[in-house]
């Protein structure tokens, strides 16, 4: 496999959405009829209920034109085995969305950049307070642009998440304490040459974020973008109000946490966030935690608990180009940048690896879901859009907007009974039961057919 260096404007060059914030249309839309509801409801239900794959738990969000025209709730956020009642899941239920996570640090950090408290451009070294370089290309700084992009050479092979007590600069720096191996750097592709998505990027940024601003990552991101939302969420569970706790979704499968053997007949078994006996507790050494040393703990990179509903607010604000309720909290120019074409797959893997498909374009922390074979995100196609998708412990998420047209939705299951790799889509790289709700929204709250 040729991993030739490409420049970042190469990369760019391969591809853009054009326009990509148009103005929505000016009409208000209107909620789904009644009868049109009961439709939807009864499709997305029976989805969650497929014995094929059941779900345990499911909420959706439709947006077209620009506003909420389709919210639902399936399943159970809490399953008790006999051990306590069932909880529903409700249009208020936060979840641990995965790597959705992503994009809204990359948010946080673009109201950092406007800031004017770092450019994307620089060594991020000029921030963290020690040097960041791949030794097998020291003469190549690592810039936000390449960790956004994921394109800075950093891999996961040598993990992405570790206690407060760590700091970052004792693992990724070579002769560090805790280098080890390396693994962490790729031995063939200098920084900006060639995309591999890494979890340990976005621990970097979150640690930059911390070091820039002087405030712990969980606390900065609710003041840089979940308050000014008027959004109670968070990446640190055990400081959500009580309120939205109660409304948490434990994340199962079944199949258990340290085996890869499935069994749909089996119990439903709780992978993450289950609060049923006691509440979260703070991520273990926090009291001492040094900010900008190590947000892994926070999970920058897929930590953040939130519901549909509440992404929403955020698709809404990115259609309206940074407005939210009438208040400017991003420029449009700066939202055009973190939305621009960076990165697209050139179908042959010589400028990077798209895991099997999954990964065919990418703006700035954000990934694009371009109208090509093998890449619809709804039956038929029609749907070009930008966002991020999630899959971690279970939950599978997708946020996708068209934020030309106003059009979005947002997908979070809470965990399937059955393995979703042995269940493919049939036109993307998601799983079948994602493409069934998907196409079910688009078709039925976006285009409006009864059918």
């Amino acid at each position: 496999m040729n991993h030739g260096r490409r420049s970042l404007l190469g990369m760019v060059m391969l591809g853009a959405m054009e326009p990509l914030f148009a103005a929505p249309p000016a009409a208000q839309a209107q909620g789904l009829a009644p009868a049109a509801r009961r439709a939807l409801d009864a499709e997305l239900a029976a989805i969650a209920g497929d014995p094929a794959m059941q779900l345990a738990s499911l909420s959706v969000l439709a947006i077209r034109a620009g506003q909420p025209v389709y919210e639902g709730a399936f399943g159970r956020r809490a399953i008790g085995n006999g051990a306590f009642p069932d909880r529903p899941a409700t249009p208020a239920t936060l979840y641990r969305i995965a790597s959705i996570s992503k994009m809204m640090t990359a948010l946080g950090l673009m109201r950092l950049v406007e800031e004017g408290r770092v450019d994307l451009e620089a060594d991020v070294s000029d921030y963290l307070g020690f040097t960041l370089r791949n030794p097998h290309f020291p003469e190549q700084p690592v810039s936000l642009r390449t960790l956004l992009t994921h394109t800075s050479s950093l891999r996961d092979e040598g993990g992405y998440s570790w206690p407060a007590s760590t700091a970052l600069k004792d693992i990724l720096v070579p002769g560090a304490p805790l280098y080890g191996e390396g693994r962490m750097w790729s031995g063939r592709a200098a920084p900006g040459a060639y995309f591999t998505y890494c979890n340990l990027g976005w621990g970097v940024i979150g640690t930059l974020m911390e070091r820039v601003s002087g405030e712990r990552f969980d606390r900065l991101m609710r003041r840089l973008l979940l308050q000014p939302l008027g959004i109670e969420a968070g990446y640190n569970p055990s400081e959500l109000a009580p309120a939205a706790l109660a409304n948490l979704a434990t994340l199962y499968r079944k199949r258990g946490t340290d085996t890869e053997t499935w069994n749909a007949a089996g119990p439903w078994i709780a992978q993450v966030d289950d609060y049923s006996a006691r509440p979260p507790a703070p991520p273990p050494g926090l009291a001492d935690y040094v900010p900008g040393t190590n947000a892994t703990p926070f999970s920058p990179t897929g930590g953040l608990r939130i519901a549909a509903r509440d992404m929403g607010v955020v698709m809404r604000m990115l259609m309206q180009g940074g407005v939210h309720e009438g208040k400017r909290l991003f420029q449009r120019a700066t939202l055009e940048r973190m939305f621009a074409r960076q990165w697209t797959h050139d179908g042959t893997g010589n400028n990077g690896d798209s895991l099997r498909g999954f990964f065919n374009a990418w703006g700035l922390g954000n990934a694009h879901f371009p109208e090509r074979p093998g890449m619809a995100l709804v039956e038929g196609g029609g749907f070009e859009a930008a966002g991020h998708l999630g899959d971690a412990y279970g939950l599978r998420s997708v946020f996708a907007a068209d934020l030309a047209q106003g059009n979005g939705m947002v997908l979070l299951a809470g965990g399937s009974s059955a393995d979703p790799e042995q269940h493919k889509g049939r036109h993307s790289a998601m799983a079948r039961f994602e493409e069934r709700i998907l196409s079910a929204l688009y078709r039925r709250a976006i285009l409006g057919q009864q059918s």
